[in-house]
C-alpha cells in the first residue's frame, strides 16, 4: 500500500498495463500500526490469480499492480498491541489482508467470505491505499491475517499452502472427505490438485486422479502416490468405474463436460468446484442418487492455521520450483501454459535486490 509522500521503502515487481509484464518498482508501505506485524518476505508463490490480475482480465485492475498472494516471511517489527507474533517469527500472509471483523463470518473465522474482505493486491484497503502484494521485499498486514509456519517447516514449501493449499483443505473438511477408506476423485493435476491428492492420502482416503492425458499417469500414481488413474474421455474407463467414489474435487480451469464425473459419485457423492470454468450438467445428473454440487473459494484464519499445522505435523509438501524474481515473467508464461510441477515459488530474498 502507498501513499504520496512517503519513503519509497518498498522494491517488488509490478505490471504498468494489461500487457502483464512485470519489472522493478520502488513504493511505500504503511506505517506499521499497534495490531500490525512488519514482514521481511522470503517467498512468494506464483497462482494464476497472478495473471488474470497483471494482465486486466476482469477489467479492474489498478496500475501500477504489485501481485503475489502465497506470501511466507519473517518478522521484523511488531505494534505494541501484537499478542500473536514476535521479531523472528515465521509467518504466512495469504490471499486477503482485512475485512470488517464483525459479521458472522469474521466471527466464525470466515473473513474469507466477509463483504468488506480486502485481497492481499489490487484491492482498495480500509485506508484508502490500494494492496500490494508479495512480489516485494517486506509488506505491512494486521496480525488477525497471519499465521504461524511451524519453524520445522522449509519456507519455500510454506508459500504453496497460502492459496493452493488452503484452496482445497477448505472444501474438504467441510463435506468431510476425511474419511479413511472413503474414496476421493481428483479432476485436474496442477498446483491444485496435486494439493488435494496429497491432502487426500494424509486423510487416508483412496484417491483416483482423472485427465484426458496419459502422460499425468506416471506421475499421479507414482510421484503423488494416487491408488488409480482415469483417462476421463475414455467412456469405458468411466463407466467401470460408475457410481463409486464418495467425493470428488475439481481443480480444472478449463470448460469440461460434468455429466460423466457425476455419474461416477455414489448415492449421497459430493463434487466439489474449486476452478473455473462454465458449469453444465443435466438436473438428472443430480436428482437421481442424491448427489450435490458445491462451491468453494480459499479459506478462513482458523481453517488455514488448522492446514498449516497438518501439513507440519504430517510432513505434507508441496511440489515447488524455486525461481529467482527476474524469471518471474516467463514463470507466468509457463503458468499459462501450465508447464510447471507443480507451483513456482520465487526466492524473494535472495534474487529481490
Amino acid at each position: 500500500m502507498s501513499s504520496e509522500g512517503a519513503k519509497e521503502d518498498c522494491l517488488g515487481w509490478a505490471a504498468r498495463d494489461p500487457s502483464g509484464l512485470l519489472s522493478p518498482y520502488k513504493f511505500s508501505r504503511r506505517t506499521v500500526g499497534s495490531d500490525d506485524v512488519s514482514i521481511r518476505i522470503t517467498h512468494c508463490g506464483v497462482c494464476y490469480a497472478d495473471v488474470a490480475w497483471t494482465r486486466n482480465m476482469s477489467g479492474t485492475s489498478k496500475y501500477p499492480l504489485v501481485p503475489g498472494h502465497e506470501i511466507v516471511g519473517i518478522v521484523k517489527q511488531v505494534g505494541s498491541s501484537v499478542q500473536r507474533f514476535k521479531v523472528g517469527d515465521h509467518v504466512g500472509v495469504g490471499t486477503y489482508v482485512n475485512s470488517c471483523r464483525e459479521c458472522e463470518y469474521c466471527n466464525d473465522g470466515l473473513e474469507v467470505h466477509c463483504e468488506k474482505m480486502v485481497l492481499t493486491f489490487d484491492r482498495i484497503d480500509t485506508d484508502g491505499t490500494v494492496t500490494k502484494g508479495g512480489y516485494s521485499s517486506h509488506i505491512v498486514v494486521h496480525e488477525r491475517y497471519c499465521f504461524r509456519i511451524p519453524e520445522n517447516y522449509p519456507m519455500d514449501l510454506a508459500a504453496p499452502l497460502l492459496c493452493a493449499g488452503i484452496t482445497v483443505y477448505t472444501p474438504m473438511i467441510r463435506h468431510k472427505m476425511n474419511q479413511p477408506g472413503k474414496s476421493l476423485g481428483v479432476i485436474g493435476l496442477g498446483g491444485l490438485g496435486h494439493m488435494a491428492v496429497k491432502f487426500g492420502k494424509a486423510f487416508g482416503l483412496k484417491v483416483t486422479v482423472f485427465s484426458t492425458s496419459i502422460s499425468k499417469k506416471e506421475e499421479a500414481l507414482s510421484l503423488l502416490g494416487a491408488d488409480h488413474f482415469v483417462i476421463s474421455s475414455d467412456v469405458e474407463q468411466m463407466k467401470a468405474i460408475a457410481k463409486s467414489l464418495d467425493f470428488i474435487i475439481d481443480t480444472a480451469a478449463g470448460n469440461h463436460p460434468f455429466d460423466p464425473y457425476m455419474s461416477v459419485l455414489k448415492t449421497g457423492g459430493i463434487l466439489a468446484l474449486v476452478g473455473s470454468s462454465e458449469v453444465k450438467f443435466s438436473p438428472a445428473s443430480l436428482n437421481h442418487h442424491m448427489r450435490t454440487v458445491s462451491g468453494s473459494l480459499t479459506g478462513g484464519t482458523k481453517d488455514t492455521q488448522e492446514m498449516i499445522d497438518l501439513c507440519a505435523a504430517q510432513k505434507i509438501y508441496p511440489n515447488i520450483e524455486v525461481i529467482p524474481i527476474d524469471y518471474a515473467n516467463e514463470a507466468l508464461e509457463r503458468l499459462i501454459k501450465r508447464d510447471v510441477k507443480y507451483r513456482f515459488v520465487i526466492d524473494i530474498e535472495n534474487s529481490l535486490k
